[in-house]
């Protein structure tokens, strides 16, 4: 018993440790002017959220990301961040892990591409649903462009980390089961 008590305080560390760096890069980078629109930004606290996904799997990707996004919000003082940014963050990330799951030899550059795009694309719906102004279609391109863009930088980041980190490192905090994810997607790489 107590032995999975210190996995369990190993595992809520790194959880944690992966939500604060995640909001970190969130406060830096909004520091900086949008890119191309209003709002538009290279998303790179989702690098926490898609290693989380890697290394643990899909609730505890979703718990960063959900953290990661309720924290961002109340820290820049801006609730519709949390509206725009929770609901296609968790979307993202579910899909992420459905194509982890529908094509177990996909690299992880595709799945960070298609994760930034769909999140993107969420993030444009629920502004459609919320001013019902069809014409917000009309920058679903360049935000495709800008998702992918931002997609080959978190995926090329996240494919270094574990790269650069020895497994033996995420073996320690990872359990069995989440082992065999991280090896599946080494190999992948």
């Amino acid at each position: 018993m107590k032995k999975r008590t210190a996995f369990n305080a190993k595992k809520i560390s790194v959880l944690a440790l992966m939500t604060a760096l995640g909001l970190i890069m969130f406060m830096i980078e909004s520091m900086f002017p949008p890119l191309f629109f209003p709002g538009a930004k290279m998303g790179l606290s989702n690098i926490f959220s898609l290693l989380t996904l890697i290394l643990y799997g899909l609730p505890e990707a979703l718990l960063v990301a959900a953290a990661r996004t309720v924290l961002g919000s109340l820290f820049a003082g801006n609730a519709s961040l949390l509206l725009y940014s929770l609901t296609a963050g968790i979307v993202s990330v579910c899909v992420s892990r459905l194509l982890l799951f529908a094509f177990p030899k996909i690299s992880i550059l595709c799945v960070s591409i298609v994760s930034a795009v769909v999140h993107n694309c969420v993030q444009l719906f629920v502004y459609f649903l919320q001013t019902q102004t069809p014409l917000i279609f009309s920058e679903l391109p360049y935000l495709v462009l800008l998702g992918v863009l931002a997609g080959v930088i978190v995926g090329i980041t996240v494919i270094v980390t574990v790269k650069a980190i020895p497994l033996s490192v995420f073996e320690r905090v990872a359990g069995e089961k989440e082992k065999s994810q991280t090896n599946q997607m080494e190999e992948s790489n």
